[in-house]
């Protein structure tokens, strides 16, 4: 399998904020930003896998400042880490008042994603090549999620099985 530095997937999107992205107090929804972090990670996520993707996990969402109608949202998104089949991505998000000419930096996410073949199965995708110390920092840190990530599902799964409303014959 071959291997690709995070440089060669980088994906950079804008969005412009309008009345409808908006709630009551003219600022985005935080739902309309999920989604289009979701969107500018995928598409890293597809060009370092050459494939299709599925959203597995948001790990890490902080909203910082809102982000008000009108303003332009540059998204800037890279993978991190690859597994076998799965990989993170850093979505970093910025809001311009380009009336103004101020840039400020207002969300960073973590997204994992699975790549998927044809029939919808997990597909082996390439290596990561880390060039700078920063990818090496950043891959380090985004192990110690992966395992964070591991122990909650573990938790969950084992929440899920005790809890009798899951059982094959709940009481009545």
């Amino acid at each position: 399998m071959s291997t690709k530095s995070p440089r060669e997937s980088m994906v950079e999107m804008n969005e412009l904020v309008l009345p409808n992205d908006t709630n009551l107090l003219g600022n985005l929804l935080g739902g309309t930003l999920l989604h289009w972090i979701d969107i500018a990670g995928a598409m890293a996520a597809q060009k370092h896998a050459n494939s299709v993707v599925a959203t597995v996990c948001f790990d890490s969402v902080d909203f910082r400042k809102p982000v008000h109608v009108g303003e332009i949202v540059t998204l800037k998104a890279r993978v991190t880490w690859v597994g076998h089949t799965s990989m993170e991505v850093v979505v970093d998000v910025y809001a311009t008042d380009y009336l103004k000419g101020i840039t400020r930096a207002i969300n960073r996410s973590y997204v994992t994603y699975v790549a998927v073949d044809q029939n919808g199965r997990p597909k082996e995708i390439p290596g990561l090549i880390l060039e700078t110390e920063e990818e090496k920092r950043e891959f380090a840190e985004a192990e110690k999620r992966r395992a964070e990530r591991l122990k909650r599902r573990q938790r969950c799964d084992a929440a899920e099985k005790s809890n009798p409303i899951n059982s094959e014959n709940p009481a009545e």
